[in-house]
């Protein structure tokens, strides 16, 4: 569970780095949208 919750906070400051980088507010909010959509899926699948 450790690793888990490393990994995932890995990648929220990948994320964060990669906004600042963008600063589209609406292209972030797109691609948030794709990622969640899409990491669901992949979460989920069976």
């Amino acid at each position: 569970m450790c690793k888990l919750i490393g990994y995932t906070l890995f990648w929220i400051a990948i994320g964060m780095l990669f906004m600042m980088v963008i600063s589209n507010i609406w292209i972030g909010l797109i691609l948030i949208a794709i990622f969640i959509i899409s990491g669901y899926f992949l979460f989920d699948c069976k």
